[in-house]
């Protein structure tokens, strides 16, 4: 596997929710996602990722699973945000104002898990079956735990299917409430911290958006909203130096792993100006690969991928 010093060029994909970023000098600090589109489009890239993978099963679940994400969206009540008081006091000491350490896993929650469960189609795949069938069980006490276990990331060896579906219930519900916040008002926590929520991101991407171009986003694993980070820094522990960009030999320019020698770590950066439909979530399981190759290198993965547990 090759290394490479440079970021190899610069990116663009369409931002998750309509912005004017043309009309500003500086690219903007936070996007926030589109709940109405963003599962859509991922359930479109996972589609056109499957064919003659060597995940192709895994991949055409998953994009049944986001397509079932989006079609929750549609029918689920509308996700209730924190007290404004709550909200004030977060974005005055600089916390994610729907952190997912204070957030209440209500009743909404539990309809985007329920409603999850009720829309996807397992298609012949008896793990998935199985998990869809537990999860029909369960109360809503115990679907709340399941999805408080996702979020502390205590994930029971013996009940992944079940995690990944709660996953992506939590997906919808902090998409949505994150929808409703004003982007302008967040602040940064951390590079390797979402503003909006606190999630760790999913993958860092160099975008081509109109009056952004260059410039890195990273993406909220959890509720989607991306926020800018500068380019060549470790997002965990924001060291300058020993950054370097891995690929696979023989494999796309369009995702690489951006390793950091100060603390062993990397985080996948994706390339949107030289494929525009490149999605953190669904390319980042399709380059598991890069994944593999680089945790036998010696390289801690640092970033959090709901759909790669088990992995």
């Amino acid at each position: 596997m090759p290394r490479d010093g440079s970021p190899g060029g610069s990116g663009g994909p369409v931002p998750p929710a309509p912005m004017n970023v043309g009309e500003v000098a500086d690219p903007p600090f936070a996007v926030l996602p589109d709940p109405g589109r963003l599962f859509a489009a991922r359930a479109a890239r996972f589609e056109a990722l499957a064919p003659g993978h060597h995940l192709q099963p895994y991949l055409e679940l998953l994009g049944r699973l986001s397509r079932a994400q989006h079609r929750v969206v549609s029918i689920l009540p509308p996700a209730k945000l924190p007290a404004e008081g709550r909200l004030a006091t977060a974005l005055a000491n600089a916390m994610p104002p729907i952190s997912i350490g204070q957030v209440e896993l209500d009743t909404v929650a539990d309809a985007a898990f329920t409603g999850i469960v009720g829309l996807l189609d397992p298609a012949g795949n008896e793990a998935t079956a199985a998990a869809i069938a537990t999860c029909k069980a369960t109360t809503a006490e115990q679907r709340r735990a399941i999805m408080q276990a996702v979020l502390l990331d205590e994930i029971p060896a013996d009940a992944i299917a079940a995690h990944v579906l709660a996953a992506a219930a939590l997906q919808v519900h902090f998409a949505r409430l994150a929808a409703q916040l004003d982007a302008k008002s967040l602040q940064r926590v951390a590079d390797g911290a979402c503003p909006a929520c606190g999630g760790a991101p999913v993958a860092s991407m160099v975008v081509g958006w109109e009056g952004a171009h260059g410039t890195r986003f990273c993406a909220c694993s959890i509720c989607a909203t991306q926020w800018h980070a500068v380019r060549i820094k470790c997002l965990v522990c924001s060291s300058e130096k020993g950054i370097a960009y891995q690929s696979l030999d023989g494999g796309s320019d369009t995702i690489m792993g951006e390793t950091c020698e100060s603390c062993s770590s990397y985080v996948k950066m994706l390339h949107q100006h030289k494929d525009k439909m490149l999605d953190p979530v669904a390319d980042d399981v399709a380059s598991l690969a890069l994944d593999l190759t680089l945790q036998r290198e010696g390289w801690q993965r640092a970033s959090v991928n709901a759909f790669l547990m088990g992995y």
